[in-house]
């Protein structure tokens, strides 16, 4: 899971601009983004919708023992995630 998370902080990208500074807020999401785009499948998140259209829940990573850990809400972002998000992408 460590692995996974490091990936999707790298992922995460500049999203940055010189000179302003980003909260909180928009890294948390950022890291969620990432992590959600770097898992292989379409249902890494329940809220995420399988290719019928259909909702995942119970079928999506995040909601399954082992495998991926995507991480899929707010609240599972740590204070450690934003501070490495910030060192890797700052302008």
């Amino acid at each position: 899971m460590i692995a996974f998370i490091a990936s999707a902080v790298f992922i995460g990208g500049n999203a940055t601009a010189k000179g302003k500074a980003v909260s909180d807020a928009s890294v948390k999401e950022n890291i969620i983004q990432a992590s959600i785009a770097s898992y292989p499948g379409v249902c890494a998140c329940p809220f995420n919708r399988a290719r019928n259209g259909s909702a995942c829940g119970k079928r999506s990573a995040w909601s399954k023992a082992g495998g991926y850990a995507p991480v899929c809400y707010e609240k599972e972002v740590t204070t450690e995630m934003v501070k490495q998000w910030r060192e890797q992408n700052q302008s």
